[in-house]
């Protein structure tokens, strides 16, 4: 996979959504607020770019 970033620029998302509960490394949270400090997002606005950037960017390999 090509070495790409991930833009976060200050535009929210607005739009439906479902609650999804998951467990997080307290360093991955740390991580996750600073970038939410720095760009002047919330926490949840972060982890949804980062999951978008992820679906849309994955390469799924056969292990057989």
């Amino acid at each position: 996979m090509p070495d790409k970033k991930l833009v976060i620029s200050s535009k929210k998302y607005r739009g439906d959504s479902s609650v999804v509960s998951v467990r997080l490394p307290n360093d991955m949270i740390e991580k996750l607020d600073a970038i939410a400090e720095q760009t002047g997002r919330t926490r949840n606005e972060i982890i949804q770019k980062c999951l978008t950037y992820s679906i849309e960017n994955i390469e799924i390999t056969d292990n057989k």
